[in-house]
């Protein structure tokens, strides 16, 4: 695909004024830019090509792709070229309408829908004369609207994850520009591991070895394995079983001994007795399992108890975090960055997700806390400040409250916000100096107090090399005034950071 019908509009004024009426391709918009400051979720570039009388804006992708947001909060990839998009939107002057429409809906109902619909645009001002004018200037050949709506689905169908923009000053994603045409997210997912699955069942060596000594691959294979059971399976499943055992106590490692304990062969018992007490956290993970004379039904009984309490047969039934982890372990990085910026988005707008059950005051905030290190481990850093700061903000005590804006600053130093970071440890301070309970009573002989003192110290460091020496000074003597606090072993252990940040900060004077 090429840009040869981008060139020919800035190249001709009139072409460029066709497109622009009746077809809203308006290349003189470009300068405006868009409505809000925007970025690709995956930090791709963007270029801003055209825009709309409604204040929807064109931009063009690092591959070509032209990804189009309304201003009403909504984005979606709408050709992999300015010459597809231009092509489907000089095609179908009225494609806002037939965003809902895809390949399934049969070309009998696209027909009539898109009829109807240039009918409405004819009443309004003439769209023929100067669709075959346009069109056949920019060189595009003839083409049905079943072909062309074919063309926007696909394009739609794109999006995801590579192209999903957000609000740059607040984080939060666009909506889908069209109806949700996405697979559910374990799909991709499980791609690879029913790939080896259906491998294991021919019942080949290498696919086993290879699928044995790869963690990974290991790991989506059981999961594929999970939601697509068969009598036959025990053969591999338990050479699975025994090498999942090397990686300790996993979530995979629990499933793979179900897998195995559902078939109720007591000859497996000896097998599952092994792998339970490959180390303590297997001999606490797997402590459940039957005795070695137990009997077949009892083995089966106990794997069934399992898998109805932690699996089950449903991919839709297993938490986010279990296809998101999956999906980074894969380097399927968008795929997981792009769910978990759905699901903050989700809390974000609608704190009452988090309540314990229907009905109560009580918040749940661990997946707060569990979003934003997700985020971390992604190395997505912006979208993890994000979480934490939620995640703050909804504490309720003191000793909470601190320990969350510790966290808080220390992702702030790290993404480069020296200022908020600052801002997150002196609000911290103003928690210790007046405790409204006594949450925080102990915090001088613990960790906590360790912790504190170090990240000030670190802080002064970061803003030192920053070459920001009042504010370093303030922070360090901040770090000073808790280290004074501690224990000696506590305030010795951080004596070498806060004698670092010290020096770099004399450095500066």
């Amino acid at each position: 695909m090429t840009d040869l019908a981008l060139r020919l509009l800035r190249q001709d004024r009139h072409l460029a004024e066709l497109a622009a009426f009746p077809f809203d391709f308006d290349l003189d918009r470009a300068a405006r830019g868009h409505c809000e400051p925007v970025r690709l979720a995956s930090g791709g570039p963007l270029e801003v090509v055209a825009g709309d009388d409604t204040g929807g804006t064109y931009f063009v992708c690092a591959d070509g792709s032209v990804l189009y947001a309304d201003s009403e909060g909504s984005a979606g990839i709408i050709g992999a070229s300015v010459d597809e998009a231009l092509d489907i939107l000089t095609g179908l002057p009225g494609w806002h309408d037939y965003l809902g429409l895809s390949p399934a809906d049969g070309p009998e109902k696209i027909l009539a829908h898109v009829a109807e619909t240039e009918e409405e645009l004819r009443e309004c001002y003439g769209i023929d004369e100067e669709r075959a004018e346009l069109r056949a200037a920019l060189g595009f050949p003839e083409r049905s609207p079943v072909e062309l709506v074919g063309m926007l689905h696909a394009a739609l169908s794109r999006t995801e994850p590579d192209f999903v923009l957000l609000n740059a000053e607040e984080g939060l994603a666009h909506r889908p520009l069209a109806p949700d045409v996405r697979p559910p997210l374990w799909e991709p997912v499980l791609a690879r591991g029913r790939a080896d699955l259906a491998g294991l069942r021919t019942g080949d060596t290498g696919v086993l070895a290879a699928v044995a000594d790869d963690p990974v691959r290991r790991r989506v294979t059981l999961r594929a394995a999970q939601f697509d059971r068969a009598d036959g399976d025990l053969a591999f499943l338990r050479p699975l079983l025994r090498r999942e055992a090397e990686s300790s106590m996993s979530d995979e490692l629990r499933l793979a001994a179900v897998l195995v304990g559902l078939h109720g062969d007591t000859a497996d018992l000896p097998l599952l007795h092994e792998v339970r007490n490959t180390d303590f956290d297997t001999r606490c993970g797997l402590g459940e399992i039957p005795e070695p004379d137990a009997g077949g039904e009892e083995l089966r009984r106990w794997a069934r108890e399992v898998d109805d309490c932690l699996f089950g047969t449903d991919p839709a039934d297993e938490p986010l975090s279990t296809w998101t982890g999956l999906a980074a372990d894969q380097g399927l990085t968008e795929l997981a960055r792009v769910a978990l910026i759905r699901r903050l988005d989700e809390i974000a707008m609608n704190q009452s997700a988090l309540r314990r059950r229907p009905g109560s005051r009580q918040l749940d905030t661990s997946p707060l806390r569990s979003l934003a290190h997700d985020f971390e481990c992604l190395g997505d850093l912006w979208q993890a400040v994000r979480a934490q700061r939620l995640y703050v903000a909804l504490q309720d005590t003191p000793g909470d409250r601190v320990s969350a804006r510790l966290t808080q600053a220390r992702l702030e130093r790290e993404s480069g916000e020296p200022d908020r970071a600052a801002d997150a440890l002196s609000a911290l301070r103003d928690v210790l100096a007046g405790p409204t309970d006594d949450s925080l009573r102990h915090w001088r002989g613990t960790n906590l107090g360790t912790f504190l003192a170090e990240e000030h110290f670190r802080l002064a460091r970061a803003l030192a090399d920053a070459g920001r020496p009042e504010q370093a000074r303030a922070v360090l003597a901040a770090g000073e005034e808790i280290r004074d606090e501690l224990s000696q072993a506590a305030a010795w252990a951080v004596r070498e950071l806060a004698a670092d940040a010290s020096a770099r900060i004399g450095k500066l004077s």
